[in-house]
């Protein structure tokens, strides 16, 4: 596909017809509630620096996910799923707009919308892009960083644009999730340096100026943060999230095996054609014969195609080993390894788009011709878009029967009246209260609770203080509703009776 604006068409339809079908029509679940009630309370506190869930704050991840999700709920003026999920998948659709603007040069017109289709329609990030999860965006913050990269580098750019350009994005996404995302993007790195007889570049000054300036971009929330609140608690919680991960809290064996199997799904479908890796063989620029061509220019079609080769075994080593050491590591979860769905992209696009390209002996030995690798690329592509739409036609209409968080904030709504406030004693997370449509107020404890408080919120541990109450004296808190949620966690309503 040698039309970028012919490329851009296909890229925008494909991933439209992906991500964005239902794409608000299903209750938020899993983790989404503590990427999207800490921005619904920086919108309405004006604090930015210390994302809260409930009454406390949130120090496990950072706040970029929470910034982008209030930012669009400012945007479009209205606080809903659809809202909260776009930043996701807008995320999405940058990568693969980056790999059709910046990488043709290195993969070729074809093979960078190739690679670009490969994103889009890997199952892991169709899982993961279509929820305001924090994977979305700090994979696709990672991939923009890699393909800027190994693009610049493989077309000998200056060493200040290859060098910076991309640790800005590495920078954000510390600020999406922290530093792990690092360990991946150094290891592509030092495998296609190692492969290309080039390590020794990886010292450089433009290198450190861009590892000072993704610190720095850390460090400038990180050092607010502090000052606010308690250092030595926030410092606490990171390393707690670091050493857990390495000491294999929460650790199953069952799953842990697993592990391998399960981040090798997220390449689905594309896994399939690793295989041709065995038979794929490289000429530069697509020419058939070099032979008739000038000294200087074959020479120079040479190294081309030698500098891929060198480029595609440096991706496999740079895939292969970090996946591996990653699931293996005890409380590992499979997801971890989605960082390396980019680099998987751009490998699958390189072979896919090769000149020759044969299937491996015990796959019968045939060549896979260009035309047939065309036809399978497309019915992929459209499959993919398919069942996508299919599940959004068929299935999800049938699931808004089954939602269940929404079911506790009507049942809520029905017995506090409209004016007035609802206030939330130490809530933990409670996604329900997303759909609260009246204002909370959060406190820590019974006690702060305020006179002219009516009713209020609070967990089994706060129910006896919740009773006991005299601060509203002759008035008695007395208990409306009790609500257990599909976790198992009961929360009850009290409403002060002061007549």
């Amino acid at each position: 596909m040698n039309s970028r604006p012919l490329a851009l068409v296909v890229v925008l339809l494909v991933w439209a017809a992906i991500y964005l079908p239902a794409l608000g029509s299903l209750e938020i679940k899993g983790e989404e509630g503590r990427r999207i009630l800490p921005a619904v309370q920086m919108i309405e506190t004006g604090d930015y620096i210390v994302p809260r869930v409930g009454s406390e704050p949130y120090l496990r991840k950072p706040p970029l996910i929470n910034w982008l999700v209030a930012g669009s709920f400012k945007i479009f003026g209205q606080r809903n799923e659809w809202t909260a999920r776009l930043p996701s998948v807008l995320c999405v659709l940058a990568v693969a707009l980056v790999f059709i603007t910046v990488a043709p040069v290195s993969l070729g017109a074809t093979g960078s919308t190739v690679a670009a289709l490969i994103w889009l329609t890997s199952f892991g990030m169709i899982e993961k892009g279509r929820l305001i999860e924090i994977e979305a965006l700090y994979v696709s913050l990672f991939a923009i960083a890699f393909v800027c990269w190994l693009s610049w580098w493989e077309e000998e750019r200056s060493l200040w644009l290859k060098w910076i350009v991309p640790w800005i994005f590495l920078g954000l996404g510390w600020l999406a999730k922290g530093p792990t995302h690092l360990f991946f993007f150094y290891a592509i790195v030092i495998a296609v340096l190692w492969r290309s007889r080039e390590l020794r570049t990886i010292w450089n000054v433009p290198h450190l100026i861009g590892f000072i300036i993704m610190i720095s971009i850390f460090a400038a929330w990180a050092i607010p943060l502090v000052k606010m609140t308690h250092g030595g608690h926030v410092a606490q919680v990171w390393s707690r999230q670091f050493s857990g991960r390495l000491a294999g809290v929460g650790f199953h064996f069952g799953g842990w095996v697993l592990n391998i199997p399960r981040s090798l799904g997220y390449f689905l479908p594309w896994l399939f054609f690793v295989p041709l890796l065995a038979g794929t063989s490289f000429r530069a620029d697509g020419k058939s014969d070099i032979a008739h061509v000038g000294r200087d220019h074959r020479s120079r079609l040479e190294r081309a195609a030698s500098r891929r080769i060198d480029v595609v075994c440096g991706l496999v080593w740079g895939i292969a080993i970090p996946l591996v050491i990653v699931d293996l590591i005890p409380g590992s979860l499979p997801r971890y390894t989605m960082p390396l769905l980019a680099p998987f992209a751009w490998l699958l696009g390189s072979i896919l788009t090769a000149e020759t390209v044969k299937w491996p002996r015990w796959l019968g030995g045939r060549t896979f011709s260009l035309k047939r690798r065309q036809r399978a690329i497309a019915l992929l592509a459209i499959a993919t878009c398919a069942a996508v739409c299919a599940y959004a036609l068929a299935i999800v209409p049938r699931l808004h029967a089954r939602q269940k968080v929404k079911t506790i904030a009507a049942k809520i709504e029905a017995v506090v009246p409209g004016p007035d406030r609802l206030y939330a004693v130490d809530p933990d997370y409670q996604p329900f209260l997303f759909y609260v449509r009246r204002p909370i107020v959060y406190v820590r404890r019974v006690a702060d609770l305020p006179r002219d408080a009516s009713y209020f919120l609070v967990q089994p541990n706060n129910e006896s203080a919740a009773e006991t109450a005299r601060q509203w004296l002759p008035a008695f808190p007395r208990r409306v509703l009790s609500i257990q949620d599909y976790r198992g966690r009961r929360v009850s309503i009290f409403a002060i009776d002061k007549r």
